[in-house]
Protein backbone atom coordinates (compact mmCIF):
# COMPACT_ATOMS: atom_id res chain seq x y z
CA UNK A 1 0.00 0.00 0.00
CA UNK A 2 1.22 3.55 -1.11
CA UNK A 3 1.61 6.11 2.09
CA UNK A 4 -0.57 9.04 1.56
CA UNK A 5 1.09 12.22 0.39
CA UNK A 6 -0.30 15.11 2.47
CA UNK A 7 -1.34 17.78 0.07
CA UNK A 8 -0.25 21.47 0.50
CA UNK A 9 0.07 24.34 -1.68
CA UNK A 10 4.00 24.55 -2.76
CA UNK A 11 3.51 27.98 -3.86
CA UNK A 12 0.63 29.96 -1.96
CA UNK A 13 0.80 33.07 -4.33
CA UNK A 14 0.23 31.27 -6.92
CA UNK A 15 -2.82 28.86 -7.36
CA UNK A 16 -4.45 28.32 -9.92
CA UNK A 17 -7.99 30.08 -11.08
CA UNK A 18 -10.23 29.86 -13.78
CA UNK A 19 -10.55 33.29 -14.77
CA UNK A 20 -11.71 34.61 -18.21
CA UNK A 21 -10.79 31.40 -19.24
CA UNK A 22 -12.90 28.45 -19.47
CA UNK A 23 -10.40 25.07 -19.37
CA UNK A 24 -10.19 21.98 -17.36
CA UNK A 25 -8.87 18.36 -18.12
CA UNK A 26 -11.54 16.00 -16.43
CA UNK A 27 -9.80 13.61 -14.34
CA UNK A 28 -11.33 10.26 -15.76
CA UNK A 29 -9.07 11.33 -19.16
CA UNK A 30 -6.01 9.94 -17.03
CA UNK A 31 -7.85 7.45 -14.34
CA UNK A 32 -9.96 5.54 -17.05
CA UNK A 33 -7.02 5.81 -19.37
CA UNK A 34 -8.54 7.19 -22.19
CA UNK A 35 -5.10 8.63 -23.07
CA UNK A 36 -3.79 5.54 -23.12
CA UNK A 37 -5.77 4.85 -26.14
CA UNK A 38 -4.24 7.81 -27.94
CA UNK A 39 -1.07 8.82 -29.81
CA UNK A 40 0.97 11.49 -28.81
CA UNK A 41 -0.01 14.10 -31.20
CA UNK A 42 -3.71 13.48 -30.73
CA UNK A 43 -3.15 14.04 -26.87
CA UNK A 44 -1.43 17.29 -27.84
CA UNK A 45 -4.42 18.44 -30.30
CA UNK A 46 -6.67 17.27 -27.10
CA UNK A 47 -4.99 19.79 -24.65
CA UNK A 48 -4.77 22.44 -27.38
CA UNK A 49 -8.52 22.01 -28.15
CA UNK A 50 -9.45 22.26 -24.15
CA UNK A 51 -7.29 25.44 -23.49
CA UNK A 52 -9.01 27.42 -25.90
CA UNK A 53 -12.69 26.01 -26.01
CA UNK A 54 -15.17 28.08 -24.49
CA UNK A 55 -17.68 26.84 -21.74
CA UNK A 56 -19.09 25.20 -24.57
CA UNK A 57 -16.19 23.15 -25.75
CA UNK A 58 -16.29 25.24 -28.62
CA UNK A 59 -13.06 26.78 -30.49
CA UNK A 60 -12.32 27.31 -34.22
CA UNK A 61 -8.92 27.83 -35.29
CA UNK A 62 -7.91 26.96 -37.95
CA UNK A 63 -5.44 24.42 -39.26
CA UNK A 64 -2.64 26.80 -39.98
CA UNK A 65 -2.61 28.39 -36.61
CA UNK A 66 -3.25 25.08 -35.03
CA UNK A 67 -0.30 23.64 -36.82
CA UNK A 68 1.97 26.61 -36.71
CA UNK A 69 1.48 26.59 -32.44
CA UNK A 70 1.71 23.48 -32.02
CA UNK A 71 4.66 22.54 -34.75
CA UNK A 72 2.32 19.99 -36.56
CA UNK A 73 2.99 18.92 -40.47
CA UNK A 74 -0.73 18.90 -41.79
CA UNK A 75 -1.02 15.06 -42.46
CA UNK A 76 -0.12 14.97 -38.60
CA UNK A 77 -2.90 17.36 -37.72
CA UNK A 78 -5.50 15.72 -39.69
CA UNK A 79 -4.24 12.53 -38.45
CA UNK A 80 -4.77 13.97 -34.92
CA UNK A 81 -8.06 15.08 -35.75
CA UNK A 82 -9.40 12.27 -37.17
CA UNK A 83 -7.82 10.24 -33.94
CA UNK A 84 -9.79 12.37 -31.58
CA UNK A 85 -12.57 12.19 -33.91
CA UNK A 86 -12.63 8.41 -33.58
CA UNK A 87 -12.42 7.86 -29.87
CA UNK A 88 -15.36 9.85 -29.79
CA UNK A 89 -14.15 13.03 -27.69
CA UNK A 90 -14.17 15.76 -30.16
CA UNK A 91 -16.38 16.45 -32.93
CA UNK A 92 -15.45 18.90 -35.87
CA UNK A 93 -17.40 20.62 -38.73
CA UNK A 94 -15.07 23.03 -40.48
CA UNK A 95 -14.24 25.55 -39.01
CA UNK A 96 -15.95 24.04 -35.41
CA UNK A 97 -14.04 21.57 -33.34
CA UNK A 98 -16.45 20.92 -30.29
CA UNK A 99 -14.76 18.84 -27.14
CA UNK A 100 -16.85 16.81 -26.04
CA UNK A 101 -18.00 15.02 -22.30
CA UNK A 102 -16.06 11.80 -21.90
CA UNK A 103 -18.00 9.35 -22.85
CA UNK A 104 -19.61 7.43 -20.05
CA UNK A 105 -17.50 5.16 -17.87
CA UNK A 106 -17.04 1.74 -19.43
CA UNK A 107 -18.63 3.06 -23.00
CA UNK A 108 -15.55 4.09 -24.65
CA UNK A 109 -13.96 1.42 -26.47
CA UNK A 110 -10.69 0.92 -28.30
CA UNK A 111 -10.50 3.17 -31.17
CA UNK A 112 -9.60 0.80 -34.25
CA UNK A 113 -5.86 0.81 -35.42
CA UNK A 114 -4.89 2.31 -38.57
CA UNK A 115 -3.05 -0.25 -40.88
CA UNK A 116 0.40 2.62 -40.05
CA UNK A 117 -0.22 1.89 -36.16
CA UNK A 118 -0.12 -1.82 -36.58
CA UNK A 119 2.80 -2.04 -38.63
CA UNK A 120 4.84 0.23 -35.85
CA UNK A 121 3.86 -2.34 -33.46
CA UNK A 122 4.84 -5.08 -34.73
CA UNK A 123 8.05 -3.50 -35.62
CA UNK A 124 8.11 -2.34 -31.98
CA UNK A 125 7.93 1.29 -32.75
CA UNK A 126 5.08 2.20 -30.54
CA UNK A 127 5.66 5.96 -30.14
CA UNK A 128 3.06 7.98 -28.26
CA UNK A 129 0.96 4.49 -27.45
CA UNK A 130 1.74 2.70 -24.42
Amino acid sequence: MRPQVEKRLLVPNRVRRVSDGFSWIDRRFVRERLIDRLTRDEVLLYFFLVAVADQQGLSFYGDLAIGRLLKLAPADLDGARRGLVGADLVAFERPLYQVLSLPARGAAAARPQTLGEVLRDLAGGREGRS
